[in-house]
């Protein structure tokens, strides 16, 4: 089990395929992303990275915090989140992940706070047909009906399905499909929609009920790893150009 990445909503958009295909995704964005703690078994009974992201104002950051910072020498973050990993794929405290972690067509689990919708009614929160819309109906057209029972046990039971507050809360989306991935602007394309507003911080994960893909990098896509790529790529550049003039 790989650490997971935390990423912000930047919206939605379509991406063609070389073929023509149109398919819709959702932009996220992973800026600055730091391992800040590490959960040990001997020290915290489980293990696992703490990571962080953004960039926050230093006066919204408090004491304690800055002072954890300054302790694992890494900037202060605007959001931090767990990852519970396998004990082979720990990472050191400052190390930074590249959105390089996935690769296209490996499938993802997205988790994110769902758009707060206010009160709503049992229609619309829990998906009641509601009333018969003739027939000597006037008022009572998307209410919930009858809710309790008889004099035994005369009252409503706990948990019943009835009007209230709709959203806010932690949804996860599985089996998301990675579209592309730009490594330079630190873009990951997932098809489809994701819960959360447009700038939320969004939770991304290898999926749980799919295989994880063998060209993934292994304990993580480091920043440092894929900058070394890109290094020697553009050193055999020049190599390979020259032996096709000697040619």
């Amino acid at each position: 089990m790989r650490t997971g990445l935390i990423a912000r909503k930047e919206g939605m958009s379509r991406y063609f395929t070389p073929e023509g295909q149109h398919i819709p995704v959702t932009i996220l964005k992973v800026e600055k992303l730091q391992v800040t703690a590490v959960r040990t078994m001997e020290k915290d009974g489980y293990v696992a990275v703490q990571l962080g992201a953004g960039t926050p104002k230093i006066k919204n950051v408090n004491k304690a915090q800055r002072e954890s910072f300054a302790k694992a020498k890494v900037a202060p973050k605007s959001k931090l989140m767990e990852f519970r990993v396998d004990p082979k794929n720990v990472l050191e405290v400052g190390a930074e992940l590249s959105v390089e972690h996935f690769i296209p067509g490996q499938f993802v689990d997205v988790q994110g706070a769902s758009l707060g919708k206010g009160f709503a009614g049992g229609m619309k929160r829990w998906n009641f047909a509601g009333h018969r819309a003739s027939h000597g109906n006037s008022i009572t057209h998307r209410s919930l009906g009858s809710t309790g029972n008889r004099q035994d046990p005369g009252r409503v039971f706990k948990n019943k399905k009835m009007p209230g507050h709709l959203g806010v809360e932690t949804v996860t989306t599985q089996n998301l499909k990675i579209v592309a991935v730009d490594a330079e602007d630190g873009l990951i394309l997932v098809q489809g929609s994701v819960p959360g507003f447009k700038g939320a911080w969004i939770a991304i994960t290898d999926a749980m009920k799919k295989p994880l893909p063998k060209e993934v990098p292994m304990p993580a896509g480091l920043k440092k790893a894929a900058a070394d790529k890109q290094e020697q790529k553009a050193e055999a550049a020049p190599a390979v150009a020259e032996e096709g003039k000697a040619e």
